[in-house]
């Protein structure tokens, strides 16, 4: 008898450890499939899901950044859980995490945020077709909106000076939102950024907030020297003070569309343009450009002095000679369009 019973315990201990080792085998394989990297290269991949696709499609797209075992284990979690009748759109993030946690996040639209640097892009139709490569949202569709005088109307420019709205900065937004919530995002960011003391140093130059920006176009356009920019602003200040021409190159060329122009002629100042500041008083209707921070900062902290009138540098510095006369200033004039015939540039 105690013979059988030490046989009956052996053989209870090792079916114990038998069920302990497939549970820890079983474990190990749920762990493996459901919570080890999903990401094939073991980096950050992304996927993206528009309002076009449907359950096979988003396999599809995961199929060629996923490891084979971590996609199998989506499908049955989005088997299990009816994804497919509730898919979101949006930018997601396939990285260490496993097919369930990546499941979930997909599952309840979490998503990875897209930086979008806008800088000082010339035109509407450079910022829209910036924002559309980075966004879910078409290019046409936010260059519509930018130049509907309704919307513009609303968030409190109009079709010339709603550029003024978006300030240099590198921002983060969701991939798939939408064109009036950009725009919302947008004013919020350029109300922040118009704190009381700039509005109070623009009110002391004489300025709107859209008039500093639409003024430091200009100056971003004459000079690429920082240090220079303040002394550029206050030429121009000068000007619109006793109420003469800006007769701003840059706004010419704008008028003509002719951006990459080395040499201003007759010809080019006679187009009948609001934007031509030889031919119209004043600063043009808005901004040439979106102007960069270093320019904003120039035009609000703009030097005091008595020049009226610049003319680049004959060394090709990229810097300005500055004269008080009209004559002094042609002699200038003279000396650069030597320089520029010189070098044969027409």
């Amino acid at each position: 008898m105690p013979r059988r019973k030490r046989k009956h315990k052996s053989s209870t201990k090792w079916i114990v450890k038998a069920v302990l080792i497939a549970a820890l085998v079983c474990a190990g394989a749920v762990y493996y499939v459901f919570f080890t990297s999903m990401s094939k290269t073991g980096k950050e991949e992304y996927l993206y899901i528009d309002s076009n696709d449907n359950i096979d499609s988003v396999y599809t797209k995961l199929a060629p950044i996923s490891k084979s075992h971590s996609l199998w284990a989506f499908k049955k979690l989005a088997t299990w859980k009816k994804y497919g009748d509730h898919i979101r759109t949006g930018r997601y993030v396939i990285n260490t995490e496993g097919a369930f946690q990546t499941f979930r996040h997909i599952r309840n639209g979490i998503q990875a945020p897209v930086s979008i640097s806008i800088n000082s892009v010339r035109t509407k139709e450079k910022l829209a077709q910036l924002v559309g490569k980075k966004l879910m949202m078409d290019a046409d569709e936010l260059l519509a909106a930018l130049n509907d005088s309704a919307r513009c109307a609303e968030l409190g420019y109009t079709p010339q000076t709603i550029i003024a709205m978006f300030i240099p900065n590198t921002y983060q937004f969701f991939w798939n939102i939408s064109c009036e919530s950009f725009l919302e995002r947008m004013k919020n960011e350029t109300n922040k950024f118009w704190t009381p003391e700039r509005k109070d140093r623009a009110k002391e130059a004489g300025l709107t907030p859209v008039e500093v920006m639409t003024l430091a176009s200009i100056v971003d356009e004459e000079t690429a020297n920082v240090g220079e920019m303040p002394k550029v602003a206050g030429m121009y200040l000068n000007r619109l003070r006793i109420g003469m021409l800006l007769q701003a190159d840059p706004t010419v060329k704008f008028a003509n569309g002719n951006f990459e122009a080395r040499r201003i002629y007759n010809s080019m100042l006679t187009v009948d343009n609001p934007y031509n500041t030889y031919r119209y008083k004043g600063l043009p209707p808005g901004p040439i450009r979106i102007p960069s921070l270093q320019s904003v900062e120039a035009v609000l902290n703009y030097a005091h002095h008595d020049y009226l009138y610049m003319c680049a540098k004959e060394d090709f510095s990229g810097t300005h000679n500055f004269a008080k006369t009209y004559s002094e200033h042609m002699q200038n004039a003279a000396r650069y369009a030597k320089a520029l015939n010189e070098r044969g540039i027409r």
